[in-house]
């Protein structure tokens, strides 16, 4: 009687490598049948079979029995002959063919009605077409980064609260009990560790809405289909198809887009997909290009915001081209094997454990170089420089280390039209965040972002832990309502700020100025630089962890020098044309 293991082995035998390939097993199988310890532990041809596949585990053994490492060595030769010959990887080689013969046989003794197709087969004929699968994917993306970018804002905006209310209040309170009030370490802690730690916290929504979604495309299976749709398109710039989502995800925040590749498998396409995603436009370097559109192109607006983000997509495909035939070049392209799993119904606890092992993982890793990072900012805004500038940690920003740090600095960005300190210092404090470009350009241009700001009467204890738990509250409320969101409808109500006139006036009249009467094109330069230039430097220790120091580094000169490149051209360039 034949058993199901007769079968098996049977079935093993009939499988055709190719001739080539057959030979190489053969010459292996009689290596074999020269070691009796071998040869009465394992089948000759499997055991081939496994050392051209370079199973570790197998040479692992082999290196113990009697004969083995003479075995491991012809198996290498044969290894390199085939490698030579075929000129890809021999483990894909042979599970390609394994492949091929399992589509055959299949092909030969099934026959599959329409009917009898399961509903994972039905969704994927849609899902997975030729044509609309693109599109598809594109929703489903879509709808990732208005999650990540806009129902996750609320939150946000409660923890930045938090941390800039209530904590901040009690830890003034300490200090004051403490006999600390009014001195420099007062704002050392305030404006230093309690600022720089709350950069990193302030992310945590927009991180856990993301690994939320993408933890229900991963157990839903649609994650798998996505990276199918979209290989052939990224396979030209060097990549494989689960590159694009977090390049997608980088439109909402660079962060979590950087922590995104860690569901790359493999290391060659995780670096370059991480040093392509900074250049996809995040939703903090917005109100620079909202503020300085309204200033110097107000009647086209719309359309200079849009061309920013359109910039970063071309420039990200254009420099993913060079790097893979520059830095990038010999290495093998990765080859998208995987196979499509059935649908499924997300599981609650699987979608929570993998949410908070990568939110975790974030807080814990991120942290010091950001907190590093904003002590010393914090030096140089506090440290006085010149009669006028005031006592330590008092200081007038205009005569500050700060203004005389950006005034060194600015030289290098008089090619770009905007070569004031000013302009410099924003650039300086936008590696922060880009946030606060805006807020800090108003700050050294002598504006106040609300200068009828009243007086905040102090709360008690429990009043302010009241007040935590009335936001978040009101930021549960207002995720709801953010939700329509997603296909455009928004039902929070609130109009859109305008620029303030006196703070456009005196942009305006400044870099009209540092550029020689071309402010429109100097404005459009700044616009590009702070597009290209080093993200923030939450990114920067995301880019740390995810891809090592070396690529960190090589991503920030980088992205720097490029800025300056680019800059350059449209500045100039446009004198050159007679533009602006």
């Amino acid at each position: 009687m034949t058993t199901y293991t007769d079968t098996l082995q049977a079935a093993a035998q009939v499988v055709d490598y190719g001739r080539t390939l057959e030979k190489e097993i053969r010459d292996l199988e009689v290596e074999i049948a020269r070691y009796p310890e071998i040869k009465q532990q394992f089948n000759g041809r499997w055991l081939a079979v496994k050392l051209l596949e370079q199973d570790t585990d197998m040479q692992a053994r082999l290196l113990l029995a009697s004969g083995g490492p003479a075995l491991l060595t012809k198996a290498q030769l044969s290894y390199a002959r085939l490698e030579d010959e075929y000129g890809e990887e021999i483990d894909v080689l042979i599970a390609d063919r394994r492949y091929q013969f399992i589509h055959d046989l299949v092909g030969e003794v099934v026959q599959k009605k329409s009917s009898d197709l399961t509903l994972t087969d039905k969704i994927d004929r849609l899902v997975t077409h030729r044509i609309l699968g693109i599109p598809i994917f594109l929703v489903v993306m879509w709808t990732v980064f208005k999650i990540t970018a806009d129902v996750s804002a609320p939150y946000l905006d409660w923890v930045d609260g938090v941390i800039g209310g209530p904590i901040t209040n009690w830890a003034a309170a300490v200090l004051a009990v403490l006999g600390l009030a009014g001195t420099w370490f007062e704002s050392l802690i305030l404006d230093g560790v309690i600022a720089g730690v709350g950069g990193v916290l302030v992310f945590v929504p927009v991180l856990m809405s993301l690994y939320v979604t993408l933890a229900i495309l991963e157990d839903t299976g649609y994650m798998a289909r996505a990276a199918f749709v979209m290989d052939g398109l990224m396979s030209r710039i060097g990549l494989q198809g689960k590159s694009f989502l977090p390049m997608m995800v980088g439109f909402g925040c660079t962060v979590p887009a950087i922590y995104a590749t860690r569901t790359l498998e493999n290391e060659k396409d995780r670096i370059l997909t991480g040093l392509l995603v900074p250049f996809m436009s995040c939703g903090a370097r917005l109100p620079v290009y909202v503020l300085f559109a309204a200033v110097f192109f107000a009647q086209y607006a719309g359309l200079v915001v849009f061309s920013m983000y359109l910039l970063g997509i071309v420039t990200a495909i254009l420099l993913g081209l060079i790097l893979r035939h520059t830095l990038f070049r010999g290495k093998e392209q990765t080859a998208l094997l995987m196979e499509l799993p059935p649908y499924r119904r997300p599981n609650l606890k699987t979608i929570w454990v993998h949410t908070w092992e990568r939110t975790s993982s974030f807080i814990k890793n991120a942290w010091t170089l950001i907190l590093i990072t904003s002590i010393i900012l914090w030096l140089l805004m506090a440290i006085p420089v010149g009669a006028d500038a005031g006592s330590f940690a008092d200081t007038d920003v205009n005569h500050s280390l700060f203004a005389t740090v950006a005034g060194a600095i600015s030289p290098a960005l008089r090619p770009l039209g905007f070569g004031n300190w000013e302009a410099s210092g924003a650039l300086i404090s936008g590696f922060v965040a880009k946030e606060v470009v805006v807020s800090t350009i108003a700050q050294t241009y002598g504006l106040s972002e609300d200068d009828t700001e009243t007086a905040v009467a102090p709360t008690t204890f429990l009043q302010d832990l009241g007040a935590i738990g009335v936001g978040f509250v009101q930021a549960t409320a207002d995720t709801l309502k953010a939700l329509p969101l997603i296909v455009g409808i928004d039902l929070s109500g609130d109009a859109d700020e305008a620029v303030p006139s006196d703070l456009r006036q005196v942009i305006y009249a400044k870099f009209e100025q540092s550029s020689g009467g071309h402010g429109a094109l100097a404005g459009l330069a700044f616009m590009v630089f702070v597009l290209i230039y080093t993200p923030c430097m939450v990114a920067v220790a995301a880019e740390r962890q995810e891809l090592g120091s070396k690529w960190m580094w090589r991503s920030v000169i980088g992205q720097l020098v490029l800025a300056w490149l680019m800059a350059l051209a449209v500045f100039q360039g446009g004198l050159l044309l007679g533009i602006g």
